[in-house]
Order: structure tokens, then sequence, then C-alpha cells
């Protein structure tokens, strides 16, 4: 495609390049993350994963080889061959990864006949042979590669010998591992080799594919039906600090108010307030901690966005502020479809400024979805997202806490939108075919920017479609998830995947969306939903109900312990999310990101890390009433029995149905909050530790849990150290925040002693 090099030139730390059909650039972002890019569709990059200069303007050589250019930086060794061949070495001559030199190559060929017996069965029928993707870069492999990442999928953890397409698609059937594509596009993939890591970010937002060893075992692949070549290599010495690398790139999940990590009650839909009055009392009379009640589209005018239902709801915002006064918090949602009504403010303000995407002919776009016949807003128009985010105004005076972003990919009833359709990319005319898959990105990006100018708090947004870059500015959840035990399975591998993709602020539908939940089914998944970043049980229309209180006393005595223990557990992670703000590393972990060397962990699909201190192993199967469990090296203590197990080891744990198998780190220090109903119910002045003997180092956060003072340094952190010798010591090292807790309790080998705090340090003797 490129040619033979001709010549390169180095300028203001790219390296471009020219070649007999064409050119390229290398170019040195930071010692660790490479850019490969050139033009084949339009000038410059264009990403709205990326925002800001992100070079650090290193350091690094250009030297010319026997038939390559060498670029080195201080981590790195980037050879340019002929034909924009493009390999990747370690600082010490080792390869990472290379181009393939060779063509691609169908697997297996088909007959005419066999083709002749698919189309009759109504089979898909494969491709007789490889067809090169416009914009495409071919991997070698080197035969011990696992693959992980790529945001949103289906399947098991490791995604090697699988291929996947990068297009944001709402599709209401029961996602099974055979689906190439979900809500969310996400072109970011770990490679893990026994020797090497590495992660590859594609940033090229237009239909794109990713082939993982499936079409042929010596190589793997990443193309693009248009668009350029843009892609980051992006290296590190482990899978953490790739992760690192490439969200310091496409950017981190904020900490988030503290609020939002408690547990949310959803359905579609609450038709009326009163009826959302009653589940809120349920659940205070129930004694179980609640913080948040979503609206689903019932409390909409007619399904007009920013408009309020009054015959079903009453006055508008009057149940908000009832349940405000009962510790609620009201999340409502918005769909980007207006409806078509010359009478209504949103659709006439946005035919009058030329907002709403358009017919290559001119003429607005119509499409249909809940409110009938719609219009979609071009959210790649700045002035678009400026007005949209304005409209956000309505809801916070209503006493919205929270917006929850739907049908964003986008969607549609009457078949998908036209590629051809007009959309804008900020101030050029463009497509829906290269604006699709960062659409609900866009949509995210002008709610969170509603609500920071009208709210002032830290933003919670939710949005089911989205692009890499999102994880700034939005919570994700994985969509229309079924209320069936695959599904069930298939959160571990997909959450812990969307976390290594830079998404850490994620969560499933509790209990399954579609389908009928049953009573052991609900109580295991909420057994993995007290451990996942946003705990939220949603249901559809015409399903079986699935509140806690639903299924009679046993099911509501699990949803009461493991509700609880969330609440308990709060301190902790919000911990992970002031970490994952200054690291990018996820909430959920899949135990390959710690201990990428250990064989077990690479296609580990049942378990999971709860930041680095705690594994979670749910109960997955039903009728199971065993948990087959893989604890990595060191010591691990069962968070329930306190009986201390070796690791390197599988074991078998005892898990009835109101057990989920949990095991915490040697040497770790695990802090809880006391029994609340919701958060800012109590103040907490006296902070307990659970402390698990061992060597020990931990960062605890604390602040108001609501603004921004934080980045400002309105907070405080307690460093908390443990030794061999079983001495805790705490140290308050940052004070910006007036609330220092006055007690701490300590929880050591089955015994409770409480300390006073000085305001400065403390040192326990645990023996």
């Amino acid at each position: 495609m490129f040619g033979r090099r001709k010549g390169y030139e180095v300028k203001e730390g790219i390296v471009y390049l020219t070649f007999d059909k064409g050119c390229g650039q290398i170019e040195v972002l930071t010692d660790e993350i490479i850019n490969v890019f050139s033009p084949l569709e339009r000038e410059g990059h264009h990403s709205k994963a990326i925002e800001g200069d992100k070079s650090k303007h290193v350091y690094f050589e250009v030297k010319e080889g026997v038939d390559f250019l060498e670029i080195i930086t201080a981590s790195l060794v980037v050879r340019v061959y002929d034909h924009f061949h493009v390999d990747f070495y370690d600082k010490g001559g080792r390869l990472l990864c290379a181009d393939y030199r060779g063509n691609r190559e169908f697997a297996t060929p088909i007959s005419d006949k066999f083709i002749e017996f698919l189309i009759a069965e109504g089979h898909e029928v494969p491709h007789e042979s490889a067809e090169d993707y416009r914009v495409q870069v071919i991997k070698r492999m080197e035969g011990d590669e696992c693959f992980y990442g790529l945001g949103d999928k289906t399947g098991v953890l490791n995604k090697r010998h699988y291929d996947y397409e990068m297009w944001n698609s709402d599709i209401p059937q029961a996602h099974t591992d055979a689906f190439k594509a979900l809500y969310k596009s996400v072109p970011f993939l770990i490679t893990l080799r026994k020797e090497a890591v590495y992660g590859i970010f594609f940033d090229n937002p237009c239909k794109s594919y990713f082939d993982l060893g499936k079409e042929q075992d010596g190589y793997y692949l990443f193309g693009a039906d248009q668009g350029n070549l843009d892609y980051y290599f992006i290296g590190g010495t482990n899978m953490a600090e790739v992760i690192r690398n490439y969200t310091y790139l496409t950017g981190r999940t904020p900490l988030p108010q503290l609020f939002t990590l408690g547990y949310h009650q959803s359905r579609w839909g609450y038709e009326t307030s009163a009826e959302i009055r009653a589940i809120a009392d349920k659940y205070r009379a129930l004694d179980i901690p609640i913080d948040t009640i979503h609206f689903d589209i019932d409390y909409m005018d007619g399904y007009r966005v920013f408009t309020w239902n009054e015959r079903d709801f009453g006055e508008p915002g009057k149940v908000i502020r009832e349940l405000e006064k009962k510790g609620f918090k009201v999340v409502t949602i918005i769909d980007p479809g207006v409806k078509k009504d010359p009478d209504y403010d949103v659709y006439r303000e946005g035919i009058e400024q030329g907002y709403f995407v358009k017919m290559p002919e001119g003429e607005v776009y119509e499409n249909e979805v809940w409110p009938g016949e719609a219009v979609y807003p071009d959210f790649g128009n700045p002035k678009v997202r400026a007005w949209w985010a304005d409209k956000q105004k309505y809801l916070v005076e209503l006493g919205v806490r929270g917006v929850w972003t739907d049908m964003n990919e986008p969607a549609s009833f009457r078949g998908e939108l036209p590629e051809d359709i007009v959309f804008s990319d900020e101030s050029e005319a463009s497509t829906h075919a290269a604006m699709h898959n960062v659409y609900g990105h866009l949509m995210s990006r002008a709610t969170y920017e509603g609500l920071v100018r009208h709210d002032g708090r830290r933003p919670f947004v939710i949005t089911r479609a989205c692009y890499a870059g999102t994880q700034k500015y939005s919570t994700m959840w994985t969509g229309d998830n079924q209320s069936l035990w695959d599904h069930l399975r298939m959160a571990i591998p997909q959450m812990c995947n969307m976390g290594l993709s830079g998404l850490a602020f994620v969560g499933t539908d509790v209990g399954g969306f579609g389908a009928d939940a049953t009573p052991e089914l609900l109580s295991r998944w909420v057994q993995l939903g007290c451990f996942s970043p946003l705990f939220r049980n949603h249901s559809s229309k015409g399903s079986t109900r699935q509140e806690p209180w639903v299924f009679g006393e046993e099911t509501l005595r699990i949803n009461q312990k493991y509700i609880r223990l969330r609440y308990r557990l709060l301190p902790y992670l919000y911990d992970l999310f002031y970490e994952t703000g200054n690291n990018g590393l996820p909430i959920i972990r899949p135990l390959v990101l710690h201990y990428e060397k250990d064989e077990e962990c690479k296609n580990l699909n049942t378990e999971f890390l709860f930041g680095a201190q705690m594994l979670i192993a749910p109960v997955v199967e039903q009728g199971m009433n065993k948990k087959l469990v893989y604890l990595p090296e060191g010591t691990w203590y069962d968070y329930d029995t306190m009986e201390k197990h070796t690791g390197g080891q599988y074991l078998i744990k005892s898990a009835p149905i109101d057990i989920c198998p949990v095991f915490v780190k040697a040497g770790s220090i695990i802090p809880n909050y006391p029994p609340m109903h919701y958060v800012g119910e109590i103040e907490v002045d006296n902070l307990t530790l659970d402390v698990y003997p061992g060597e020990g180092h931990y960062i605890h956060y604390q602040d108001n849990g609501e603004d921004f003072a934080y980045l400002e340094g309105g907070y405080n952190a307690y460093e908390c150290s443990l030794s061999a010798d079983e001495t805790l010591i705490i140290k308050l090292i940052h004070k910006g925040y007036a609330k220092v807790y006055r007690q701490f309790t300590i929880r050591y080998k089955g015994r409770e002693q409480q300390f006073e705090f000085n305001g400065d340090s403390l040192t326990v003797w645990l023996s």
C-alpha cells in the first residue's frame, strides 16, 4: 500500500515519513506511547477520545539502520520499514510487537454446494476469502499471546481466537458469546505474552474490526471501513502500567459522589409517583439500605425529553422533594430522540437552530423511538452540545441528582440510521458512518458539562453507548441483559474487560433486565452486585418483578445481607475510586492484572479482584452450593471465617445460597462504615479498620463526597502501615478537609478495640 520508504524529517516530536505511494508519521508522545498515523482520508487526528496535548516532549533518537529507520526512546525502540511496517522492541532489544509481512488467508475454504446448503437452512454464509479492510494493520502472532480489553464484549476474559466489531448496537435478543458487537466501542487491546505486555489503541471511530487469531493463528489484525490509519502503541513493564498509560491518553474516571456508590433501584417502569413512593417506603420499612431510585421513561409527558408527566406523577418535582427528605436521590432517564411536535419547545428550538441531523438532501432526518416520530440532536456540533447541556437545568431544578442517557447508540425503531445521514464533526460536515460510535460519547459529554454548569456537584451520568474516553464523563452499564444464568456468568469477564479498557465505573442490571428472575438467580446476582462499582437492580415491563422482597423471606434476607455489606464497604470502594482517578486502574480487576505470570489466572472467568486486597468468587451456576476457587500466590483469609489459606492453589469453598466466597489478602487494611440506611444519614467520625495479619500499606481517603473541593486539596489522606511485628501506624498525611476522624476501631484476629485519634497519628500494638 505504501511502497518503499524514501525519506524522513523530524519536527516537534514527530517523524514524518515519505513512501513511494503515501506518507506516514511516527509521533513520540511519551517514552512508552507511540502514535502510528497516516492521513488516508483527512489531515489530523480529530480524536474524540483524546483531549488536549498528550505529548510530554521527551528526548528520542532517530537512526538509519540497514533497511529500517530506528526511533529510540528511554523505553522503546521503534523500527520503520518499507510499506510502513512498524515493529516495536523494548530498550533491551526484545521484540514486543511486529507487523505481519504476509497476506491474509482464509482458514477454511468451502465449496459452492456447501454454501447452497447453508443458504437453504438460513445460516450465515462465511466469506470465501479474506477481504482487506480499507484501513488495516496485521500483527504477527508469536504464539503465546493472550488478549484482553475491547470494552463491553460478550464471551470469555481472554479474547484470543475470537473476532469482534466496533459498532454500537442496540440488540434486544439475549446476548451470547457469538455476538461481535454490543452497545459500546472501545478499540483498545492489551496483549500479554510470557515475556512482554503492551496495548494498542486503534483510534478510528468508524466501524472497525478486530480478529485475534480466529482467521489465522499466525497473525491478528485490526481494521476499519474508512477513516485514517491511527493507532497508539502503549508500552509498560506490566499490565497495570499499560492501563496507566492508556488512561493517561484517554482520561480517567473522576471521583464520583459518594451516594452513587450505594444501592440503586430501578424498573421499566414505575408508572406513577404513588408506585415510587410505595417502593421507597418499603425499602425503609424493611431496613434495606438504599440511596437512589431511577425514573424510567414514564415520568415524561408522552416520552418528550425534558418534560414531566403531571397526570401520573403529580406536580413537577414534588415526589423528588418528598423522596429527598427520606434520604433518596433520584436519577431520571433521558433519550436523544426528540419528539416531532411543533408545539414542543425542545423540538421547535432544535428545528429553528438547525440542531438535528439531516438527510443528504437537507431535510431533517426522522425515525421512530419512544415518543413516536422523532429527530436526533447532532451532538458532533459544539453548539448542539451546549444547547443540550443547558437543558439539564430543567432536571436539576426538579431536584434530579443524576441523568441516565439511554438509546444513544443511537437506537431507532425503523431500522438503523443510514450511513449517509449528515452529522457534524465539530466545524466540519460528516456522516452517520463516521460519527455513529461516538454519538453516545458526545451525548454523555454534553450531559456531564450541563450538570457541572447547573448543579455544581460532581455529575452522575449513566450511559448505555460509549466510545473510548467516555469514562471521563459517565458511568456505564452493560445494557439490556437477561435474567439468565449465562448472563450472570458473563458479567464477570464482561466487567473485567471493561475495567481493563479504562471504564472503571461499570455494572450490570442486577437480576437481569429482560426475562424472569428466580429467587436463586436474584440472590446470586445481588452477591455479584455488592462488589460491582455500579450496584443497580433493574428490570423490564412484562418481566417478573425483582425488588428484594418479591421472592419471600430467604431472598429478602440475602438481599439485606449483601446490600448492608455494600454500605459497610463504602469507604473501601471510595478509596478505590480515588485510586483509579490517579492511576486508571479499575475497581473490578481480573486476577491476571496483578498476577500476570500465573498461568492459572490468564483464563480465569469466574472470579475477580475487588481492588488489590479482596478476591470475590461468586457462585454463577444454578443449584451449586460449593465453589471451586483459585487463590493466587500469597496468604489469603476467608472473609467470613478468618480461616487462613496459602495461595497458588485451588480450594473448594462451601457456598450455600446466602454465601458469596470472599477472601482477603494478608496484610490488608479494609475500612468500614457503621450501619446506615443511606449516605449522609449519619456523620461518620469513628472509622472501623479490618486488619489482616501480615505486612501492608494502605491509603484511606476522606472528603465531603459531593463537590469538586478535593481537586483544590480539600480532602484528608490517612496512611496506614502494618508491620510484621503487628504494629499498626495511622498518620494523617494530608489535611484539607475539616472533619477528621475522632476515633478508629481496630478489628484484628477476632478482637475489637477503639482508639482516640489526635488528628495527627496513632500507633496501635495489635498483639
